[in-house]
């Protein structure tokens, strides 16, 4: 279970970063919106990372929650905000991917 809520800690990193991201691209109320759900995002996040903190070690804990942000925020980038997928930055990417399945799979 603390597996799967370190999942859903992670993505909600994604959700906290897109709408930084959104939130730069607007102006006026919708800006403000956008910084809502950052902080709504950031909060859920947080909480869940906490959690999962009190079973799982904190380094492996900590590791899996900024690699799926950060492989999060890269697809978002790509596929929402029209970043470039270059093969380095897919290679690099695969590359975290399997550190983090690694991590999983050496930690009980």
């Amino acid at each position: 279970m603390n597996w799967i809520l370190l999942i859903i800690a992670g993505l909600f990193e994604v959700g906290f970063a897109s709408c930084l991201g959104k939130a730069k691209e607007t102006s006026g109320t919708t800006m403000w919106l956008w910084y809502i759900g950052f902080l709504v995002c950031l909060t859920i996040s947080m909480v869940l990372l906490v959690k999962v903190t009190k079973e799982l070690p904190i380094g492996t804990a900590y590791a899996v929650w900024t690699g799926i942000g950060a492989v999060g925020s890269v697809l978002v980038g790509i596929l929402i905000f029209k970043e470039p997928a270059t093969f380095w930055r897919i290679f690099f990417l695969s590359t975290l991917i399997f550190s983090l399945v690694g991590l999983k799979m050496v930690t009980k």
